[in-house]
């Protein structure tokens, strides 16, 4: 339900887009002094290569309602948005990308839509102003995803999105190591709703998300989602060892009843490479799970902030008591 006066954070990763936040900021109050609410922009700078920190500075001291966290390296767009998350008190919480192709006035579209009675509303791009190999990689990224952990989703939705605070106390809570906001938004199952957005091209730099980077997402996401690949892996190793036993019933008849000799070892090392090479496979995924398992159980902290800037050592960290002990000593030396 709306409040009178309801507070809305707005988190926001920064990387490579300098030129843009003071544009951004700017639209954002705009759009924000319409709804009518409160406002508190949340900025975490993820190591951006252009010196955006000093930017963020700037505008910090210009305006209140504007906060910083400089991350001490690049932890990943994820990350930074947890970051961001962790820091945010609004009633209503919108997560943004820093280049302007979420366009700031939107954000008055997904709060109208959420004012229907929904917890989670994600902007839908129907146009999207992106480059054919980003859209087609995305639909890519989606499909396997789907495929290995038996979901369905939207390529159109990404981070752009409005969530009430009890969703983003959820969101908190989760602490893996793999992130991806949005599926982890969609896992807990919350009231959802999508609304078309106009979509702009991108203003400044170009994407970070290269095709290897893409693919070791894609990884991420399935793995710390699904066990799928371990059941296919078993069931096809169970096909190849039936098609071996079958096979070599097949020469054992040949032998005794046609009298036709078993061929050389030509054939048997084709097979003994084929068999090993698929071992490899199958151990590789194995070994995949058992990385994962191994960061996780290592219990680091998800991000480390180096400064912050704004009023933030006034007010009590958000962040829920769940966390893990290192998540909080983290959180207290930023205080």
């Amino acid at each position: 339900m709306e409040t009178s006066n309801p507070l809305i954070s707005i988190v926001i990763p920064v990387y490579g887009c300098k030129t843009c936040l003071k544009e951004l900021c700017s639209r954002i109050i705009t759009t924000i002094e319409q709804i009518p609410a409160q406002l508190e922009i949340i900025l975490v700078n993820d190591a951006s290569p252009d010196d955006a920190w000093e930017v963020i500075k700037q505008l910090s001291s210009e305006d209140s309602r504007i906060k910083g966290y400089d991350l001490a390296r690049n932890f990943g767009q994820h990350h930074a948005i947890t970051a961001g998350l962790d820091h945010a008190f609004g009633d209503w919480v919108v997560v943004m990308d820093c280049d302007l192709q979420d366009r700031p006035e939107e954000i008055s579209t997904l709060y109208k839509k959420a004012m229907e009675g929904y917890e989670v509303v994600f902007g839908k791009r129907v146009v999207r102003q992106d480059k054919w190999l980003k859209r087609k990689s995305s639909s890519i990224f989606y499909r396997v995803y789907d495929y290995f952990t038996g979901g369905k989703s939207d390529h159109t939705v990404a981070n752009f999105s409005i969530s009430a605070r009890k969703v983003v106390h959820g969101f908190r809570k989760m602490r893996e190591q793999n992130r991806f906001f949005p599926l982890f938004i969609q896992w807990m199952g919350y009231k959802t709703a999508t609304v078309a957005i106009e979509h702009n091209e991108r203003k400044e730099g170009k994407t970070s998300y290269n095709i290897k980077k893409l693919i070791s997402l894609a990884t991420d996401a399935v793995i710390s989602q699904s066990n799928k690949p371990l059941r296919l892996s078993i069931q096809f190793g169970f096909l190849i060892a039936s098609l071996s036993f079958l096979y070599g019933l097949y020469l054992i008849a040949r032998y005794f009843f046609l009298d036709v000799p078993v061929q050389g070892w030509t054939s048997v090392m084709v097979s003994i490479f084929f068999i090993g090479g698929l071992m490899f496979c199958n151990f590789g995924i194995l070994g995949l799970y058992i990385g994962k398992v191994f960061n996780e159980t290592k219990n680091r902290p998800l991000y480390l902030i180096r400064e912050t800037t704004g009023e933030i050592q006034k007010r009590k960290c958000p962040v829920s008591n769940v966390q893990t002990g290192a998540h909080r000593n983290e959180i207290k030396e930023t205080r």
